[in-house]
């Protein structure tokens, strides 16, 4: 009986949608002014039934809400939604950051969720 009560509430919990990091949907327009402006700008490519872009989403949100983080544009790409999106970034990967200071990409990972290496990612473009 607990294993079944157990397995529902782990069926419930992968089925429920997750939000992403406090971004906004990624579009062109928001991205080329972001970097026409010399706003840095990171692009985080998620899924919400991504196990990995589960543990990046909340890392990312609480770096960019640090002071020192605070002046970085998060912009997010549906991996399932905008196929188009990703093949522009050459991405095949969902939980891919890719960090732009102005008209350049100055970082890249994939499937990093820990906050000390992400921050590190970020200072790239401050």
């Amino acid at each position: 009986m607990l294993r079944r009560h157990a397995l529902a509430a782990l069926l419930a919990l992968a089925a429920a949608p997750l939000a992403h990091a406090a971004g906004v949907p990624f579009e062109q327009a928001d991205f080329e002014a972001a970097r026409r402006g010399g706003k840095p700008v990171l692009i985080m490519v998620h899924a919400d039934w991504c196990p990995t872009c589960r543990k990046q989403a909340p890392a990312v949100e609480d770096l960019l809400k640090q002071s020192e983080f605070s002046g970085i544009q998060l912009l997010v790409v549906d991996f399932d939604m905008q196929e188009d999106v990703r093949k522009t970034f050459r991405v095949t990967k969902q939980s891919t950051l890719i960090l732009f200071k102005g008209d350049k990409e100055v970082s890249r990972s994939t499937g990093e969720t820990r906050p000390e290496a992400i921050a590190q990612m970020l200072r790239k473009a401050l």
